[in-house]
């Protein structure tokens, strides 16, 4: 192997090890935020513990959170909340059999995949609103059209958990309105590591999708001050 090739590739390496580094230094300053930080989606409880600022006792608040879930992805494997453990995940609902939409809101899901391809933290899910016929076989000759798939999962259970999962988890619509029509949102769901909803965006809509990046980046710096703080 030529020394040239060798350098190369520790080059490379070396600046996928600093990017999230580099990323915290970009959107912190001395432990000052230099970004927005994200809202919280839905209910909100005020919760009887606090902490005190400037003599000033300030009530925690308690934030929606999806229950956990026990689904099954293109492979047959069973996916529940242990998958997405310490990650941020992007949700989506969707059908195989789907006439439009869904295909380029996918389409534009598998170049948000490509872009964290190599992100330990960060993941991807989509879900079927039609699991009756879009069982793990269906879903993996679908997801056969993506070049990368291995950290987006497609997922399939029963109608029931899906459904409730949809309107008490994610807060969006999914219902099946006739034999082959589903009402059901077009929405991406940002997720934090804490399954608390952080964000909606257009999946057809190319300023959502580049907002999406940039509030992925946000929860990625967010998990980074977390660990930084653990450190001292």
């Amino acid at each position: 192997m030529r020394k040239g090739s060798v350098l190369k590739k520790i080059i490379i390496l070396v600046l996928i090890l600093a990017l999230p580094g580099f990323l915290y230094y970009l959107l912190t300053a001395k432990g000052k935020n230099r970004y927005k930080p994200l809202s919280f989606y839905g209910p909100k409880v005020v919760a009887k513990t606090g902490h005190k600022f400037h003599g000033t006792f300030i009530p925690d608040t308690i934030y929606h959170k999806l229950s956990d879930f026990n689904l099954t992805d293109q492979n047959g494997n069973a996916v529940s909340f242990k998958n997405f453990d310490k990650k941020i995940f992007v949700a989506s609902f969707f059908y195989t059999n789907c006439p439009s939409v869904c295909n380029t809101v996918n389409k534009n899901i598998s170049e948000q995949v490509y872009a964290y391809r190599k992100n330990p933290m960060v993941y991807f899910a989509s879900i079927t609103v039609d699991p009756q016929r879009d069982t793990p076989q269906a879903l993996k000759k679908y997801a056969a059209q993506y070049e990368e798939t291995k950290k987006w999962l497609f997922l399939s259970g029963d109608t029931a958990t899906i459904y409730n999962l949809a309107r008490k988890g994610f807060l969006v619509n999914a219902v099946q309105a006739g034999k082959d029509d589903f009402i059901y949102s077009d929405k991406l769901i940002l997720i934090d590591a804490e399954k608390r909803i952080r964000g909606y965006y257009d999946g057809t809509s190319a300023a959502d999708l580049t907002k999406l990046n940039d509030e992925i980046k946000v929860l990625i710096a967010e998990e980074l001050r977390k660990v930084d703080k653990a450190l001292y």
